[in-house]
């Protein structure tokens, strides 16, 4: 490719960038092959109640710098489709109980980096998992592990589903 035809590229694929939805944010360049969206606090909430999805927090808030909220202010685009894609695909309630709030383990695929939200559980999300993904393990804290078919792992944290969103699960 000569560089005219790969600057017009890139030209198109930033204007396709910017042009996502309202709320949203693109991290990185329209190159960076791990460019990862980011989206708001009102954006995440439509996104759940399109599909019937609740959420709590022990602090009635959604203050990202505030570990007793639960907050959605910077989960990634995947991360509310991959729950989105649970709930339709599971049938049933789910209720969350964590997000991007501070208080969680730190590192790259961490809540608050985006990729992570926690569920309340119920029989049903818990039979859906067990049944429906591959379990790999116990994890380094000894919570059991389970894979979806698209990647993303559920871990059993004990009172609540931990999950790990790399993608949207097939959305």
């Amino acid at each position: 490719m000569k560089a005219t035809e790969f600057l017009k590229v890139r030209s198109v694929l930033t204007a396709l960038a910017l042009v996502v939805a309202p709320g949203v944010a693109v991290v990185g360049t329209a190159t960076d092959a791990f460019a990862v969206t980011k989206i708001s606090q009102a954006t995440a909430e439509s996104m759940f109640r399109q599909v019937g999805i609740t959420w709590s927090s022990s602090g009635g808030c959604t203050d990202r710098n505030n570990s007793t909220c639960t907050s959605f202010d910077q989960l990634n685009l995947a991360t509310a489709q991959g729950a989105q894609t649970l709930k339709r695909a599971s049938g049933c309630a789910l209720n969350i109980t964590g997000g991007t709030e501070t208080g969680h383990a730190s590192g790259t695929y961490s809540h608050w980096n985006g990729y992570k939200l926690d569920y309340g559980k119920n029989t049903c999300v818990t039979s859906y998992i067990k049944n429906t993904f591959t379990y790999i393990g116990l994890r380094g804290d000894g919570a059991p592990q389970y894979r979806s078919g698209s990647g993303n792992i559920y871990a059993d944290e004990g009172n609540h589903w931990d999950v790990l969103y790399y993608n949207c699960g097939g959305c």
